[in-house]
């Protein structure tokens, strides 16, 4: 038999909260998160506005020592990896080390450090850096850092391949998870902002520079303008189902299919890109997951906002789906685009809204452009098939998808 795997814990530290049930909520209440930018001055900057996560206090979830020695980035990730570990009735450091592994997503790495630290060997007196500069920017930091301190010896990685990342660290946990280790902490978070992350992101022309929090990030939207940027994500606990089964575990669903491809080519900046490598890996993962399309119950897109990536998404979910695609929602416009971690958080939000047997409304589009005129969810409702595909591109032409059945609601 195929050796099956499935989530049983799941940890959000994003703009709509700090734990699994706040994200919840405020995804129910529609409740849009971004706001001026206040990890550094935004002066000057065309874009200042982002989704940050409020009032998040490092303290409580790393030591003043890891504090000193990581980003900002690796702080949300022990946070959300913390409260995905109790979620799942997991203790804190593993008991059988070499059987717990963890594999996250990176893009930007831990540049709010690494920033502080540039500016004070160019800037200051002395000329240096921190001992600690090379490695709390590092792309692979966060895994480090947690493997340290949860004990996770197995076998372990990086993702990296920017909002695709996301769910290329589930599809990686899976197989890894096939291979024999029967636990692993999968997922995203991010923090892309600081002068240079922001420097970075406007010069790839897709940022939104709408100055209105609540207009800015519109996607599938006539007045699509572009994304807006956040920081968090969502870690889980991916298990081997007979290893759950066996502790009693509470399952949020299971990870039945996915797929990754590549553009193989640079995206017209006009036109878009290509949706047909898109559509191919939304193929893939469907046909891995053994789901024929009009099985499956709600998608959760990428959703960047950008007029031109948008047709080019809409076009490939109708090369899929045909004309009635499923029902379409995405909560991105409530938090902004935390690239990896965004993607890890559609995830959360799919598993979470089948536990809670609700698929939540789609935070846009109020008037679809001309060709994103897809079945947006314009009102909560229970699932049917308990299937969801997610979707994720990443900037240079990544493409991952990846396929949900949620767990049977209890009986009533």
């Amino acid at each position: 038999m195929t050796v099956r795997a499935v989530v049983t814990g799941i940890g959000v530290v994003a703009p709509t909260g700090v734990g699994a049930d706040a994200h919840w909520a405020a995804v129910l209440a529609g409740a849009r998160r971004i706001g001026p930018i206040t990890l550094f001055d935004p002066a000057g900057y065309p874009t200042r506005i982002a989704g940050e996560v409020p009032d998040f206090d490092a303290a409580g979830f790393a030591d003043s020592r890891q504090r000193v020695q990581t980003d900002r980035w690796t702080h949300l990730g022990f946070a959300a990896t913390r409260l995905a570990l109790a979620d799942a009735g997991l203790p804190a450091r593993a008991p059988d080390p070499y059987r717990w592994a963890v594999t996250l997503a990176s893009s930007s790495g831990g540049n709010l450090f690494g920033q502080r630290e540039l500016q004070r060997l160019w800037g200051g007196p002395t000329r240096t850096v921190g001992a600690y500069q090379s490695i709390a920017w590092f792309y692979a930091a966060s895994v480090g850092q947690l493997s340290i301190h949860h004990q996770f010896k197995g076998p372990s990685g990086v993702t990296v391949s920017e909002a695709a990342g996301g769910l290329d660290s589930l599809a990686h946990a899976v197989r890894t998870v096939r291979r024999g280790t029967p636990l692993v902490v999968a997922g995203a978070t991010e923090c892309p902002l600081s002068p240079y992350a922001l420097a970075c992101q406007l010069r790839s022309g897709l940022l939104s520079d709408v100055a209105d929090p609540q207009r800015a990030y519109r996607p599938f939207d006539v007045d699509a303008a572009g994304y807006v940027p956040a920081e968090g994500g969502a870690v889980f606990v991916v298990e081997e189902l007979g290893h759950a089964l066996e502790r009693g575990a509470r399952i949020y669903g299971e990870i039945t299919g996915w797929a990754a491809t590549h553009d193989a080519a640079p995206t017209d900046p006009v036109a878009g890109p290509d949706p047909a490598h898109y559509a191919r890996a939304l193929r893939l993962a469907l046909d891995r997951a053994r789901v024929r399309p009009h099985d499956v119950d709600v998608i959760w897109p990428d959703a960047l906002g950008v007029p031109a990536y948008d047709r080019a998404e809409a076009d490939a979910l109708r090369a899929v789906f045909g004309e009635c695609t499923p029902s379409v929602t995405t909560q991105k416009p409530l938090t902004g685009r935390a690239h990896q971690g965004g993607s890890a958080l559609d995830v959360a939000t799919a598993l979470l809204a089948f536990d809670h047997h609700l698929l939540p409304a789609s935070a846009g589009p109020q008037r679809p452009a001309e060709g994103c005129e897809l079945a947006f969810l314009r009102s909560p409702r229970p699932p049917r098939s308990r299937i969801a595909l997610v979707g994720a591109r990443g900037f240079d032409g990544f493409n991952s998808a990846l396929v949900l059945r949620g767990a049977a609601p209890p009986p009533t």
